[in-house]
């Protein structure tokens, strides 16, 4: 390959590489966090009270057979030990097997993956556009009527647990005042989720107003802010109209702190996910974890805790990712950086 050709294949890949060092950074970051995540819960799930054997056979089961299953689990053995061996497996892939059903930990958890993923696209999908919508009405009209009770119903509603608010809309939408909607979400097997929508419906409402609080706020402020910039007052000075100045100039700066935002609201509703679907008997990793915690089955407990933490990881990673493509100092500091 004589030299014109080698400049000539190595030159996008000049530029790409500050990026690609970039984001290797965040990744070895976020893989550290979850290596330091996996340890604090397979401690968690050690500190739990009772005995896994004792669970699996009963509490009438004699001593000596607990001990058998104890030595067959490998239970017996020092914690450090049964930890490294839970790693060595996990990064294989193999997320081991239930103590209760015995089946693959892995297959239970896919099962019910799906599920909670179809409520968490719905919430989305709900969430961010209400989010918007509020944030920047709020800010357009601010200190007016709206402005005002629209803070105060956001801080009325942050300050409810989300899973009172759960009881209150089966409370109003499915049992005492407006009996529209199954108080319960008991999927039809085989069938879709997002084809049974009134099973999602007040899991997804539930979810949704837990999360509006904080999104609309940020987005209300953020607004704010971008609307009392220099560059939109100057914009308004040259004459554009307010439309404008809004659509073009003001919203998408004030997005950027809002996708932050959107991931920590995102972090908080995997966890909130799980809540809502035990209170609502959803067949998602809610109600696969709480069973699992009832029965102390710690390989099914380990898996979904571990999972949820990665897609913390994973959504931050994204976040950060897409902030710094969206602001011009940001994007410019890292695409300058020298290789």
């Amino acid at each position: 390959m004589n030299a014109s050709l080698t400049i000539a294949f190595a030159a996008p890949w000049r530029g790409a590489w500050p990026w690609l060092r970039w984001l290797g950074a965040r990744l070895l970051a976020g893989l550290g966090a979850v290596a330091a995540i996996s340890v604090i819960v397979f401690g968690a799930t050690q500190a739990l009270p009772s005995d896994p054997a004792r669970m699996v056979l009963g509490p009438e089961a004699p001593e000596s057979s607990v001990r058998t299953l104890q030595r067959q689990l490998g239970l017996d053995r020092p914690v450090p030990v049964q930890y490294l061996d839970w790693a060595a497996r996990l990064a294989r892939g193999d997320l081991g097997r239930s103590l209760d059903s015995q089946a693959p930990v892995a297959q239970l958890v896919r099962a019910r993956a799906g599920n909670s993923l179809a409520l968490l696209a719905c919430v989305l999908a709900l969430l961010v556009p209400s989010a918007l919508l509020l944030g920047v009405g709020m800010a357009l009209r601010r200190d007016a009527v709206l402005d005002r009770h629209g803070v105060s119903l956001l801080i009325a509603l942050k300050a409810i647990p989300n899973f009172a608010l759960g009881i209150g809309l089966v409370m109003l939408l499915a049992t005492t005042v407006w009996p529209v909607l199954p108080a319960v979400s008991l999927l039809e097997p085989g069938k879709s989720p997002l084809a049974q929508p009134h099973f999602l419906a007040l899991p997804a409402a539930t979810l949704v107003l837990g999360g509006l609080p904080h999104l609309a706020r940020l987005v209300r402020a953020a607004m704010i802010e971008a609307l009392d910039a220099d560059y939109v007052q100057a914009a308004r000075l040259r004459g554009v109209t307010e439309r404008s100045v809004v659509l073009r100039h003001a919203l998408p700066n004030a997005l950027i702190p809002a996708i932050q935002g959107l991931a920590l609201t995102l972090s908080v509703l995997l966890g909130g996910t799980l809540v809502v679907e035990v209170v609502f008997t959803y067949p998602g990793l809610g109600s696969l974890l709480n069973a699992a915690i009832e029965m102390r089955d710690l390989p099914v407990i380990q898996a979904i805790v571990l999972l949820v933490a990665g897609g913390v990881v994973l959504i931050n990673l994204a976040a950060d990712l897409l902030t710094v493509l969206l602001t011009p100092r940001l994007r410019t500091a890292v695409s300058g950086e020298r290789a």
